[in-house]
């Protein structure tokens, strides 16, 4: 008699974007953006598909005058498609960082019965908080799931770095963009590099997760060269 072997259930991670959708974005950045995103979609879900362990869901959130999740839950990338977005308003990222707190909860978009990684967060800006972000960042940094994942962010123009680093932790986290012409490579190579080291990483401390974050921003950052093996200058 045969012998039947359930399938082990696989933990879920929730592979944030936190994205800058201001006035300032308007033009070739939010096109940037928005082409990203179309195509990585299922690079990720490859990765995901092709994890025994892990299952890698997309959420997605905007800010300025406000914010505005794309995504009324984490969705497995296999079952989303992208829908461009759009420019207006002010920067308000203290608001961004106050709402990506309360969905950081079992009780939110970390509910899963399988068991969940920590979380993976990529943020895109190119502008100056438009409210009190140091208020918004405290509460965030309260939480322990925000200290235990992945954090990186995307600096274009007119972002002010400190800020962003504040964000991740490092500053080797936070990459400013020197050729705006590569964004659309960047967020799709940061967003695969991130999503393979969250998948296998173990996180015990917030040290590592930082860790972990430099480890991808590594190989993003030997990707990008590779683009472009000739040029004279860094990507960033």
């Amino acid at each position: 008699m045969g012998v039947k072997i359930e399938g082990v259930a696989r933990k879920s991670m929730t592979l944030f974007f936190i994205i800058d959708t201001s006035s300032s974005m308007e033009g070739c950045s939010i096109a940037a953006v928005n082409d990203a995103m179309r195509e990585v979609i299922p690079d990720i879900q490859e990765i995901s598909d092709k994890n025994p362990d892990v299952r890698i869901k997309l959420a997605v959130m905007t800010f300025a005058n406000g914010t505005k999740w794309q995504t009324a839950e984490p969705v497995p990338f296999s079952s989303y498609n992208w829908t461009d977005l759009s420019t207006c308003g002010s920067t308000e990222m203290g608001e961004a960082f106050k709402e990506l707190n309360s969905k950081l909860d079992r009780k939110e978009f970390l509910a899963d019965p399988a068991g969940i990684k920590a979380p993976v967060m990529i943020m895109i800006s190119d502008g100056e908080p438009t409210d009190d972000y140091k208020a918004g960042l405290s509460v965030l940094q309260q939480n322990d799931w925000y200290k235990m994942g992945i954090k990186i962010a995307l600096g274009v123009e007119g972002a002010v770095m400190n800020v962003l680093s504040d964000f991740t932790g490092s500053e080797k986290t936070a990459i400013y963009l020197r050729d705006k012409s590569q964004l659309k490579e960047l967020i799709k190579i940061v967003s695969v590099a991130s999503s393979k080291v969250g998948a296998k990483m173990v996180v015990e401390t917030e040290e590592d997760a930082i860790a972990a974050a430099e480890d991808a921003v590594a190989e993003a950052r030997d990707e990008m060269q590779n683009l472009d093996p000739e040029s004279d200058e860094e990507v960033w």
